[in-house]
C-alpha cells in the first residue's frame, strides 16, 4: 500500500490553470488567424477589387436638385452596373432655360462624353461654358460617388 499516492488539488488552482490554458489556446488561434489572413487577405482584396471592376455602380436612374442662382434644376443620371448611360435635365422650366441657355447643350455634351466611356477626369471642358460645366461635372461626380459599389 505504500505505492499508492493520493494527490490533493485545490479547486482554486485547478480553475486558474484551466483559465490560463483557455487563454493560451484562444491567443494561439487568434495569432494563426491573423497571420493567415495577411497572406490570404491580399488575395481576397484583389478578388474584391476585381468584383468592383466588374460592377462599379448601383444600376438605376438617380435625380439630384442643383441650385443655380435662384433657380433649381433637376439633374438625372442613368447608371448601368459598369458605366454611365446618360445625364439629362428633367422638368426644366422655360424661364430657367431662357436665363441659362448653355445648360441643356452642356449637359448633352457631358452626357455624350460619359456615355462614350470617358472618366470624370477626362471630360473636356470648353471655355465658353466652363462655369456651367464645372457645376454639372461636380454634381455628376457626387452622384456617381454616392452610387458606387
Amino acid at each position: 500500500m505504500s505505492g499508492t499516492r493520493i494527490v490533493v488539488l485545490q479547486l482554486r488552482k485547478l480553475i486558474y490553470t484551466a483559465i490560463f490554458v483557455g487563454i493560451c489556446v484562444i491567443a494561439l488561434i487568434f495569432l494563426i488567424v491573423m497571420l493567415s489572413s495577411d497572406k490570404g487577405g491580399k488575395g481576397k482584396e484583389s478578388a474584391s477589387v476585381a468584383d468592383e471592376g466588374e460592377h462599379q455602380y448601383e444600376a438605376g436612374v438617380y435625380t439630384k436638385e442643383i441650385q443655380i442662382g435662384d433657380a433649381t434644376v433637376n439633374l438625372q443620371l442613368s447608371l448601368d452596373e459598369d458605366n454611365v448611360k446618360s445625364v439629362e435635365l428633367v422638368n426644366l422650366d422655360e424661364s430657367v432655360e431662357t436665363m441659362y441657355p448653355l445648360m441643356q447643350p452642356t449637359v448633352e455634351k457631358i452626357s455624350k462624353q460619359l456615355a462614350a466611356g470617358r472618366s470624370m477626369e477626362e471630360i473636356v471642358i470648353s471655355k465658353e461654358s466652363q462655369y456651367t460645366e464645372k457645376i454639372i461635372v461636380e454634381s455628376v461626380s457626387k452622384m456617381m460617388e454616392e452610387h458606387r459599389k
